[in-house]
């Protein structure tokens, strides 16, 4: 597949190629308000946490849906409040109970085929049956599961030495032979690949410290990963880059920065990206919508001139729904920062159109499309930086738009597994 030259026209009309049904019974909402935790299911809204606190994170949803993964912060001694715990629970949704399964981790992440947890505490990669956690690896910094659920794909970052810095390396981790009797975990990995100290695109270059933000291609062969800087050089630029799952073939994409997450094509190995260096503080500019196919034949721009896109989400293998302002240098009167509309995008086509229309005060943000449903979903508030809005909901073209969740912080949605095509 060649991707085609896009012509930037942005109109005020919608396509009339799109219908779909604006139910919710299949999608099940997990989100955070004012220091609870509720999940809406077949349009009832249930508060599940009794107790006040804080949620760093979204929740998760395990790959069934019947069980949600979520963390949270308390204090580890009232001696010395700063000190923090991140508690990781799970709740079920049929029985309404909660479990704590470990006292302190991070990362934590469903199997993609059967439920049970990964979960990094200090270095150490863990598996959490919900009864018991096992070692599975040692040094590991982000990981993420294979889709077959047999192993994982895992970074480790560079360390400092007095010649310099060391490389960050990929290795490949398998449970394939059982995760609770692993006969020797500081041995438990094997390289696939020692990312180059130093990458670079065009004229960027940046020290490859660590590798996180790991996602498989939908056809299992490649695997996408941002390599990041030291940390406060991450927060302007890092390099997206990919390699292919036997590790022989590596290639650097593009400039990111780590506030907005690649994104595969549902069936093809095209892969979405907001590139651009810069943090959002610096303006809201040089941010653009890209799309390269992999093994990277071509890529394509998507946003148009004197536009920045701050979100998307792919509709089906050949259009995307974007969150798009003007550029617009950065104030610190949230009221003169730039709201941004959701625009459809097609791949192949000559228009891009926008497909909803805030209220002044307002804009849209975190578009993400539900197949299951053929519903495009975003929360709708009052700034880049506000950490709360309302959840919408409307066909994809933008029709029928309505209120889902009022006053919605952290948020995950879970859909029954449905293949996607041209919708």
């Amino acid at each position: 597949m060649k991707l085609f030259q896009i012509l930037f026209v942005l109109f005020l009309v919608t396509p009339q190629v799109f219908h779909a049904d604006i139910s919710t019974d299949q999608v099940k909402v997990a989100f955070t308000r004012s220091g609870y935790l509720f999940v809406k299911t077949e349009g009832k809204e249930e508060k599940i946490t009794k107790e006040k606190a804080v949620y760093p994170y979204p929740p998760e949803w395990s790959y069934d849906g019947k069980l949600l993964l979520y963390q949270k912060l308390v204090t580890d001694s009232p001696d010395d409040p700063d000190k923090m715990s991140n508690e990781l629970w799970v709740y079920d949704v049929k029985t309404k109970k909660h479990q704590k399964i470990f006292y302190n981790g991070n990362n934590p992440q469903w199997s993609p085929t059967e439920n049970i947890v990964s979960f990094n505490a200090g270095g150490v990669l863990n598996i959490s049956d919900l009864k018991n956690f096992y070692n599975i690896a040692l040094g590991v910094d982000d990981y993420i599961w294979q889709p077959d659920g047999k192993g994982f794909i895992a970074s480790s970052g560079a360390t400092l030495r007095p010649d310099g810095w060391t490389h960050t390396i990929l290795y490949t981790i398998s449970i394939e032979d059982g995760y609770k009797n692993i006969p020797d975990v500081m041995n438990n990995g094997k390289k696939l690949f020692a990312i180059p100290k130093e990458v670079k695109k065009d004229d960027v270059s940046v020290i490859s410290i660590g590798a996180e933000k790991l996602t498989f291609s939908p056809d299992g062969k490649w695997i996408s990963f941002v390599i990041s800087p030291t940390a406060s050089w991450s927060m302007d630029s890092d390099m997206l880059a990919v390699i292919s799952a036997d590790g022989k073939d590596f290639e650097v994409i593009d400039e990111v920065i780590l506030e907005f997450t690649p994104k595969w094509a549902y069936t093809k190995n095209l892969l979405g990206y907001i590139a651009g260096g810069g943090r959002i503080v610096f303006g809201f500019k040089n941010k653009d919508m890209k799309v390269t196919e992999i093994p990277a034949d071509s890529t394509v721009n998507l946003t148009p001139k004197n536009y920045a896109d701050l979100g998307f989400t792919w509709i089906d293998d050949n259009s995307l729904v974007v969150s798009r302002v003007r550029e617009t240098e950065w104030s610190n009167d949230p009221k003169k920062r730039p709201k941004p509309v959701l625009c459809f995008v097609s791949l192949t086509g000559v228009r891009q159109l926008q497909v909803t229309n805030p209220p002044n005060g307002e804009g849209d943000y975190q578009p993400q499309f539900l197949p299951s449903i053929g519903n495009l979903s975003w929360l709708r508030k009052s700034d880049f930086a506000e950490g709360h809005g309302d959840l919408w909901k409307a066909e994809r073209n933008g029709e029928n738009a309505e209120l889902w969740i009022k006053d919605v912080e952290l948020y995950s949605i879970y859909q029954q597994h449905t293949k996607t095509g041209s919708q």
